[in-house]
């Protein structure tokens, strides 16, 4: 149950960059995280922190809940 939750949330912020045609870079670089970094998120392989998660939503010009509706059904 625990590596499901990080793959529905990891295919969550890739559905967002992809809505908004960017890159695993482009939004690293907004986010100001590394690309690799952005890859194991949405590849379920990191437990991220909520201060990345926050970078993230900014980053995809999102509130942060957004991230997470759905994923828990």
């Amino acid at each position: 149950m625990q590596k499901e939750i990080l793959i529905k949330f990891g295919s969550k912020v890739k559905e967002f960059r992809l809505d908004r045609n960017l890159s695993q870079e482009e939004l690293a670089y907004k986010a100001n995280l590394h690309r690799t970094y952005i890859g194991m998120i949405e590849r379920g392989e990191k437990n991220i922190t909520l201060l990345n998660i926050e970078k993230i939503a900014k980053a995809l010009a999102i509130n942060i809940h957004e991230l997470f509706q759905n994923i828990g059904e």
